[in-house]
């Protein structure tokens, strides 16, 4: 009875430490994200925006792949919703670390999330990073 008892106990404690987790990440506030003009990025950011509202062509077989945001570092969205793009940089063979990730809105969202969106993309919500996903900065148009 007293296993019975003890086993009990340890489950309803696992059971309400896990409620708080949900609860926790469900409260979260929304991660503050710093901003930066278009025109304050450098050029090949700039293009690569250009490439993603035109919907490409893109010179990365992963540009367009789901972004999953799993550090939370942007705002929480549906899975799908984000998309990331290569930018490229000068001097350097292989993608680097300067990315965008575009909101693509329902347009993201319907893709799967092995698909890359070969759509255009543009739901005015973009995330410049020039350090892997470190961080990001929204940009303003």
């Amino acid at each position: 009875m007293r296993r019975l008892a003890a086993a009990a106990a340890f489950l309803l404690g696992c059971a309400l430490a896990l409620s708080g987790v949900a609860a926790e990440g469900r409260s979260a506030a929304p991660v503050p994200v710093a901003e930066v003009s278009l025109a304050e990025l450098p050029r090949e950011a700039r293009e690569t925006i250009a490439l993603v509202r035109k919907g490409g062509p893109f010179p990365y077989d992963r540009d367009g792949i789901v972004f999953g945001n799993f550090e939370g570092r942007l705002p929480r969205q549906t899975r799908g919703y984000y998309r990331e793009y290569t930018v490229k940089t000068p001097g350097v063979a292989h993608r680097g670390a300067r990315r965008i990730v575009a909101g693509c809105g329902s347009a993201g969202v319907k893709a799967s999330g092995s698909e890359r969106l070969l759509a255009p993309c543009d739901a005015g919500e973009y995330y410049y990073t020039e350090d892997h996903y470190n961080s990001f900065r929204r940009i303003r148009e």
